[in-house]
């Protein structure tokens, strides 16, 4: 990428964010956002000059809020805040998280709500732009502001680069990391929902499933989104499929899990649509504490770190995300079943074997989805201790452990996809169909390049990871759209 993202403190997107997180692009400065920056400084010192109160400024933090610093005070506390808020725990970040957050915390800056000087904003510019790579542990952040995380970001990025009392709060006391997270975990939510709309699909074919489910009036007498899409797109993938002739459906009525299938997603989407609007709120929010309003030439005690609106979005989309997998789980489990499918027992090519052919998929896949439905349970109300910090610090979002679970969830979802795509392709090999639509024909395609059909006496596959890696990649998601 050739062009630069410009940050101006405004207007960063979640787009912008994976270009740069996963994709290496370049970022700069606004020249308006430096002039912004230049004036932060010089309210501090007049807000100091005056003998004005403020929080982390003049003062300890947290239940150290009561007490007032001299200036040698100031010096300790400014050399000491980034230390003592290093006890994070666990394993490190990935390296497009990292970045995703530093990103993230020089838009916060570029806003002008944080006294921090432009050369400090363009310190972490150059770090991202060099490519380096700060070890940021993952655990110990409660959400309201992520102190532990962001001190490891800071440690790592700042150097010997020297810090004021503000710009060594301003770095800490914001929810960057989690939203980070958050972003680039509902940007792959998007993509598995996109793949699991086409496995979908092509599991209606597998199945001889009735179309009827996909009529346009089923959206036009329930007019939510997230379903009309739904059922939108699965009419445009199976565009050409056998399933549309007279007598090709099997049933009058299908199970649940196929009937329902652009209901369940159409709700999964529609939360998904919500979090990313919440995301986009939070990639250009002031999430610190105190906050400039450079206008009136004053900082004032917020809580602006609380960052329920996106603690609890992420909690809805896991809701959301649960059915689909858990049906997802239950067509590959029909599908294997002969008295469901019609088709030979584990979709054996030789139905007179005691083989299990693919049968043991169905465990897996059974054992995927707990795991996954695990994860769905919400955190954003979960009770915070009174005793930390003299009980000031009495209210918790646990906005990174709902990202982290929803990022876990989603490479969950995509193995219960592999395995559903095995499963479906292998049943539509056995059941010879006229025609499949234009986005599974290319669906299948591509499953059978990576896996083959397994044959009588063959052994199951053993690696996924083609497909795994497929379904990450947008791929899977992407079949039908270039003849669309």
């Amino acid at each position: 990428m050739s062009e630069p993202l410009v940050l101006t403190g405004f207007d960063l997107t979640a787009q912008g964010v994976a270009d740069v997180a996963r994709r290496g692009r370049r970022v700069e400065l606004a020249a308006e956002a430096v002039e912004r920056m230049a004036e932060g400084p010089r309210i501090v010192q007049e807000v100091v000059r005056a003998g004005s109160e403020v929080y982390g400024l003049t003062t300890g933090v947290g239940a150290h809020k009561r007490v007032s610093m001299s200036a040698g005070q100031m010096e300790q506390f400014t050399h000491l805040l980034l230390p003592s808020h290093r006890v994070g725990q666990g394993p490190h970040a990935s390296e497009d998280v990292m970045r995703a957050a530093l990103l993230r915390l020089v838009n916060a800056f570029a806003s002008g709500t944080n006294a921090v000087r432009p050369e400090l904003a363009q310190r972490l510019v150059d770090a991202l732009n060099a490519g380096e790579k700060p070890a940021v542990r993952t655990l110990g952040s409660v959400g309201q502001a992520d102190l532990a995380p962001m001190a490891d970001l800071a440690h790592g990025v700042v150097g010997d680069f020297p810090l004021t009392r503000s710009e060594t709060l301003s770095l800490v006391n914001s929810n960057a990391f989690a939203t980070a997270i958050a972003t680039l975990a509902l940007a792959d939510c998007r993509v598995l929902l996109e793949s699991l709309d086409v496995c979908g699909a092509l599991d209606l074919e597998a199945f001889a499933a009735n179309l009827s489910v996909i009529h346009p009036a089923v959206a036009r007498a329930r007019p939510y989104p997230g379903l009309a899409a739904s059922v939108d797109r699965l009419r445009d993938m199976l565009d050409g499929s056998y399933l549309w002739d007279e007598g090709a459906a099997r049933n009058l009525q299908d199970p649940l899990t196929f009937r329902n299938l652009p209901q369940v997603h159409g709700a999964a989407r529609d939360a998904l649509g919500h979090a990313e609007a919440m995301v986009a709120i939070e990639l250009n929010a002031s999430q610190q504490n105190p906050l400039l309003v450079a206008e009136e030439r004053r900082f004032i005690s917020v809580a602006n770190f609380d960052v329920l609106p996106l603690a609890a979005a992420l909690d809805l989309v896991r809701i959301g995300l649960a059915p689909v997998m858990t049906s997802a789980c239950e067509r590959t489990l029909k599908l294997l079943a002969s008295q469901f499918s019609g088709l030979p027992l584990g979709l054996s090519a030789d139905p007179s074997s005691p083989e299990d052919a693919l049968s043991k998929f169905g465990v897996a896949t059974a054992a995927l989805t707990a795991e996954a439905r695990l994860l769905a349970q919400p955190v954003s109300f979960e009770i915070a201790t009174t005793s930390i910090a003299e009980g000031i610090e009495d209210r918790i979002t646990m906005a990174p452990l709902g990202a982290r679970r929803l990022d876990e969830m989603v490479g969950l979802g995509r193995r219960i996809a592999a395995i559903e795509l095995v499963i479906a392709a292998q049943a539509i090999d056995l059941r010879r169909p006229r025609a499949l639509g234009r986005a599974t024909m290319e669906l299948h395609r591509l499953v059978r390049d990576a896996i083959p059909f397994t044959g009588a006496g063959d052994e199951p596959p053993q690696d996924l990871e083609p497909l795994v890696t497929l379904l990450r990649s947008g791929a899977v998601a992407a079949c039908g759209r270039s003849t669309g």
